[in-house]
């Protein structure tokens, strides 16, 4: 579980990121592309700590690993009583 608040917004960002990708119509294959690249560019700045980008990593791939991450809600039937 992430602690630290800069990797948890690291996190959001990349989660958010991925299901607008999706919405956008990317692939679960594009979309682990795009994770590994987000979290190879972390490694490269050094923004956080190698363990933490560890951490971030694998909460991430479990994100991407949960399809229910992506589905759309159905949508409910709308009654009408009068």
């Amino acid at each position: 579980m992430l602690q630290d608040p800069q990797s948890i917004r690291y996190y959001q960002r990349i989660t958010d990121a991925l299901v607008d990708h999706w919405h956008r119509g990317y692939r679960p294959d594009e979309l682990r592309l795009y994770l590994e690249g987000y979290l190879t560019a972390l490694r490269h700045a050094s923004i956080l700590e190698p363990y933490q980008v560890n951490q971030l990593e694998q909460e991430a791939w479990q994100y991407i690993s949960d399809s229910s991450n992506f589905s759309l809600p159905e949508a409910q039937p709308d009654f009408d009583f009068y």
